[in-house]
């Protein structure tokens, strides 16, 4: 892991949320890069979080059941769906 890539701690009212998204089951349309900084936009219900190897991430099902793992630095922006 690079420097560039060291894990930067999310603040804890952001952590609360997904917690909270976790419990209802809300739908959540969000925004990330990857490792690669490739962007990605999507709607996704959370299942869990996770802690490995010092890095927090956002374990959750796309629209199409794949389930993708989310570290929690890259997520760039997060809203719950309204429908």
């Amino acid at each position: 892991m690079s420097d560039n890539d060291t894990y930067r701690p999310i603040p804890c009212a952001i952590y609360d949320g997904y917690e909270l998204a976790i419990m209802h089951r809300q739908q959540l349309q969000v925004v990330w890069r990857d490792g690669t900084s490739q962007h990605h936009i999507s709607k996704l219900t959370p299942y869990d979080l996770l802690t490995r190897d010092g890095e927090e991430f956002l374990i959750a099902g796309d629209e199409s059941g794949k389930t993708v793992h989310i570290r929690l630095d890259y997520i760039e922006s997060c809203m719950p769906v309204v429908e």
